[in-house]
């Protein structure tokens, strides 16, 4: 009977210790005066169905709207139990990224390469050590670097254009897949130099662990919400979050890709190569005297490997998803899809019937397009940054403590009629000149702002424009019985990825 009680007593203090820790998260910025949102699920905060029944943009703008609705300028938010911050206005967007940067520099993510290896990238990294990575990372990414990797990508874009060519018999043709394949090849080839062939093997282990990474498991989220819950009593915690078979496959093929160009001496114009050059010359830089010693290696084999594979996921899945939605829009709107065709034809005979890098990024209709796919589809929902000391929102008494995640919510800015009338219209004259100048700046950020603004950008833009121009001067698209009158996306993948294929009818020009 005693140990009956002894172990009731425990279970309730157990019990009440959960129901005080839960109340109090949620009860966390009512607590500091900090304006916030009611309406809390028990366990989930404000995002109840995140990921599983809904995707996170929908989330995010639901709680983006009732903030703006009450008039704030921002707010506290829970995610799950984690306390959080959105912002609501843009000029308190601007000094987060921008003005107040040195502040705000980390993402607030998850890096810990000893650990976890591949979180070493630069997207995720923090502090000095992003810092020294992205001084090196950027002389990769300049223009001219671009155009050395341009014809590698038009060769790719052929290839594209004969699949498709190739199985026009077919009444419809599912291009989300067909485009996933296409820029697995172009980053296959421009990260490792590898032939990778998905075009013509749908099974390559390139797709297969690429798809893999932006799978959302329940599992690896309670990982994510347990490191951040525990990050402020212990920021030494870390647990692996890369699912083991990705980090084998990438580290594996970056050391054998690595050991065969070095013994072999093999030069191409591609990423690969430009890290190699990275990791072998020591020092970089004559001027960077305060951060890298003389002798210190430009990179290890650890923190290039994490390179290759964030580009590797960023360029093949951001692209894709955008020249997929790209044509979605252009199906549904054939005298856009006209007008961009003739465009592009003029832009090219004007330069003798050649396509170079300086007209593919040249078309200005085509950038009107792309730019407002990205509007309505950004790559990301949300960009976050995290305060490296506690922080008071100039002009007001609202401390957000250190290390807190602010979530900026993209999709919900370039969704926001006060910016973007008939905001789910597609409608590429939004960004002539004079009407992107009317509008307030960061309300349309698709690669993020300010000093960590995407760095690979021009790669994607690239390699985007170039598979769309590749298929609107040959075949013309329209919709089908199965193309969906509105996309919706995909609830467990965290990049906006439709839950459905994209079924077109496509004919030769």
């Amino acid at each position: 009977m005693e140990l009956v009680t002894t172990t009731l007593s425990l279970l309730f203090v157990l019990a009440a210790g959960v129901y005080w820790f839960v109340r109090n998260r949620y009860n966390y910025w009512t607590n500091r005066s900090f304006p916030t949102i009611p309406n809390q699920k028990l366990l989930f905060g404000h995002v109840k169905g995140i990921n599983t029944e809904r995707h996170a943009s929908y989330v995010t703008s639901d709680i983006y709207r009732e903030l703006k609705k009450r008039g704030e300028a921002y707010g506290g938010f829970n995610i799950f139990i984690i306390p959080a911050v959105l912002v609501v206005d843009p000029e308190i967007i601007k000094t987060i990224l921008v003005k107040d940067f040195h502040i705000f520099h980390d993402r607030g993510l998850i890096s810990s390469p000893e650990v976890d290896p591949l979180s070493g990238t630069l997207f995720a990294m923090q502090g000095k050590a992003w810092k020294i990575l992205r001084q090196k990372l950027t002389p990769t990414f300049t223009s001219g670097k671009m155009k050395s990797m341009f014809g590698t990508i038009l060769d790719v874009a052929e290839r594209l254009g004969n699949y498709v060519d190739d199985h026009l018999d077919q009444e419809q043709l599912e291009m989300k897949d067909i485009l996933a394949r296409y820029t697995t090849d172009v980053i296959g080839t421009c990260a490792f130099g590898i032939e990778c062939n998905t075009l013509k093997n749908p099974d390559s282990d390139f797709l297969k662990y690429g798809n893999k990474v932006f799978e959302q498991k329940v599992s690896t989220m309670i990982k994510i919400i347990f490191m951040l819950a525990v990050r402020k009593f212990n920021d030494k915690f870390v647990v692996k979050i890369t699912d083991a078979e990705v980090e084998s496959f990438f580290l594996k093929l970056v050391q054998e890709t690595v050991e065969y160009r070095e013994q072999n001496k093999v030069q191409r114009n591609d990423f690969m190569n430009l890290l190699l050059q990275i990791k072998n010359t020591g020092k970089l830089w004559e001027q960077d005297e305060e951060h890298v010693e003389k002798g210190e290696p430009g990179m290890t084999l650890n923190e290039l490997a994490a390179q290759v594979f964030i580009f590797f996921l960023a360029g093949f899945e951001t692209s894709s998803t955008t020249m997929n939605f790209c044509l979605y829009e252009l199906a549904k709107n054939s005298e856009l899809q006209e007008r961009l065709r003739s465009e592009i034809n003029r832009a090219i005979e004007n330069n003798g019937g050649v396509v170079t890098y300086d007209v593919v990024m040249g078309i200005e209709y085509l950038n009107n397009v792309v730019d407002e796919t990205l509007r309505k589809y950004p790559p990301l929902e949300t960009i976050t940054r995290a305060p490296e000391h506690d922080y008071t929102i100039p002009g007001t008494k609202h401390v957000i403590p250190k290390s807190t995640m602010i979530q900026i919510p993209i999709y919900a800015l370039h969704h926001d009629p006060d910016y973007y009338p008939d905001p789910e219209r597609f409608d590429p004259e939004r960004f002539r000149p004079e009407a992107t100048s009317a509008r307030p700046p960061y309300v349309y950020m698709p690669f993020g702002e300010g000093p960590r603004i995407c760095i690979g950008l021009r790669f994607g833009m690239m390699q985007t424009k170039v598979g769309l121009i590749t298929l609107l001067r040959q075949f013309r698209f329209s919709p089908t019985e199965k193309t969906p009158e509105r996309i919706r996306f995909m609830p467990n993948v965290f990049v906006l990825s439709p839950d459905s294929g994209n079924y077109l009818h496509v004919e030769k020009i």
